[in-house]
């Protein structure tokens, strides 16, 4: 093979391990799925969040950590069904079709070291607009009992369960496939600069091939990476959301503000992300990182599943903030909002335009690579401004949780309608016995599943920002120094 043409496919320097390397990664590929079942089973509507014998390990035994937490009776097949996979596996054919059918914007992605560039179609709004307005009419038509929530509800940890098994079938796929990977093809296939170490294990869950695609028969040519990035787990964690407003409808009544609040900020941050979809050319996601289990899983399962966690633990137990809660709740989303926004605007119309005149009184510098850097703006605030914002945002949706835990109390003897409340706590119906969610001992305990967002997301801004920081390193080199100089924090200016 000749210089030239291993240059298309390998890149000229070497990568090194990320994520301490073969055993981060295999200690993250297998306790990632087990945090996932984790939150379902001790964060539930059958005892509590968390499971009463979480708050008193010494009478903690097998058994009883099953009852409490609601383990299927035929145990670890219960976690899988046949059913739920079709119906999954439907909806992300549902998306397939869309994305295909559907009209859509047609942009090349940043140059490849081939000098080539892809092609992407970019519709993830309008696809995600339909779907959400067939979830609509089936709500106006049948309110909370719509299938589509009922489902997601009563089916949640399979719903786990076959995402899981997606992106490990996909993760496995691509690994394989990224083989057959020659210099100089036809496809612009190129292996990602980080994914080619020679471990397997390290190598299928970081990403050996840079941008795997697919053809189907009609669909068409589909990007695995950008498909998974913004379409079935990006749309699912709405559509999560939704279920969990309409379980919380269904057993009291009402739904609350906080839950409101939740859910709208989320869904916020989704169609926004969808609407700027072809910002995420310029991220690193794209550009850098292989396809492998790390994105499969966090696109298809932790994002989804992990990020909903206070609305499904508010769709258990409501909690009312009043006209000053709201407020406050709203000042921090706005103000990350702002800040999230604005920053990934400027560069990507920078990018696109640097004459723009949004954009054109920028300061930058030009490096030897042939890029530039912004050195004033919201890039000369901080180097990862947009990060910032992110997580000031995470703060909106965990607070309205307040101090979160509860315990559920089967068998009250208070004869009350459907939805009343008592002091503050709900009775839910139970045929002729009530079952009271109260806070009790749990109260507190809870913020380690309502909070665990705003610490997890923390750390993933903070190792994503070094991650830049060092591919920054390796491409811009010296000029990447001077740039430090000029602009001398990462993230909270005088902080960080």
């Amino acid at each position: 093979m000749s210089k030239s043409a291993r240059k298309s496919v390998l890149p000229s320097k070497p990568h090194g391990y990320e994520f301490q390397g073969p055993p981060g990664a295999l200690i993250l590929s297998l306790g990632l799925p087990l945090i996932c079942y984790l939150a379902a089973f001790v964060c539930n509507d059958v005892s509590g969040c968390p499971i009463p014998s979480a708050l008193h390990p010494r009478s903690l035994t097998l058994a009883k950590v099953k009852e409490e937490a609601g383990w299927p009776q035929d145990g670890l097949k219960g976690l899988a069904s046949l059913r739920v996979s079709g119906f999954v596996l439907a909806y992300y054919l549902l998306s397939l079709v869309l994305q295909a059918a559907l009209p859509g914007l047609v942009q090349q992605g940043v140059k490849l070291r081939s000098g080539a560039r892809l092609e992407y179609k970019f519709n993830a709004f309008s696809s995600a607009m339909t779907i959400i307005l067939g979830a609509a009419i089936g709500t106006y038509l049948n309110g909370a009992d719509f299938v589509l929530w009922t489902f997601i509800w009563d089916n949640y940890t399979q719903l786990i369960t076959i995402n899981l098994g997606i992106a490990f079938a996909l993760s496995c796929f691509v690994y394989y496939r990224s083989f057959s990977v020659k210099a100089g093809n036809k496809h612009n296939r190129e292996l990602a600069p980080g994914g080619h170490s020679g471990n397997l294990i390290y190598d299928w869950f970081i990403g050996r091939e840079l941008n795997p695609r697919i053809t189907f028969p009609v669909i068409g040519t589909i990007d695995i990476k950008a498909f998974c990035e913004l379409r079935p787990g990006m749309l699912g964690y709405v559509l999560l959301d939704l279920a969990f407003v309409a379980h919380q409808y269904k057993l009291y009544g009402f739904v609350s503000d906080s839950i409101i609040l939740i859910t709208t900020f989320q869904s916020l941050y989704v169609f926004d992300a969808l609407w700027m979809e072809p910002a995420i050319l310029s991220t690193m996601d794209i550009t850098t990182d292989g396809f492998g289990f790390m994105l499969a899983f966090g696109d298809l399962v932790w994002l989804p599943f992990i990020y909903s966690l206070q609305a499904r633990y508010l769709a258990v137990h409501p909690v009312h903030l009043g006209l000053s809660g709201v407020a406050g709740v709203l000042a921090v989303q706005a103000f990350g909002y702002w800040i999230f926004r604005s920053a990934n605007n400027e560069k990507n119309r920078f990018r696109t335009n640097p004459k723009d005149p949004r954009v054109a009184h920028l300061q930058y510098m030009k490096t030897s690579s042939g890029g530039t850097l912004l050195t004033s703006g919201w890039w000369g605030f901080c180097r990862h401004p947009n990060y910032l914002g992110d997580w000031i945002m995470a703060w909106s949706y965990s607070l309205p949780t307040g101090i979160s835990g509860y315990v559920v109390k089967h068998g009250s003897p208070v004869m009350m309608s459907h939805g009343d409340m008592i002091d503050g706590e709900g009775v839910i119906s139970g045929g002729p016995m009530k079952q009271q969610i109260l806070q009790g001992d749990a109260r507190g305990w809870g913020t380690l599943i309502t909070y665990f967002y705003v610490l997890y997301f923390a750390v993933l801004l903070i190792h994503r920002e070094m991650r830049d920081e060092a591919a920054c390193k390796r491409k811009y080199g010296e000029d990447w120094e001077k740039y430090k100089e000029k602009v001398r924090w990462r993230l909270l200016p005088g902080i960080y």
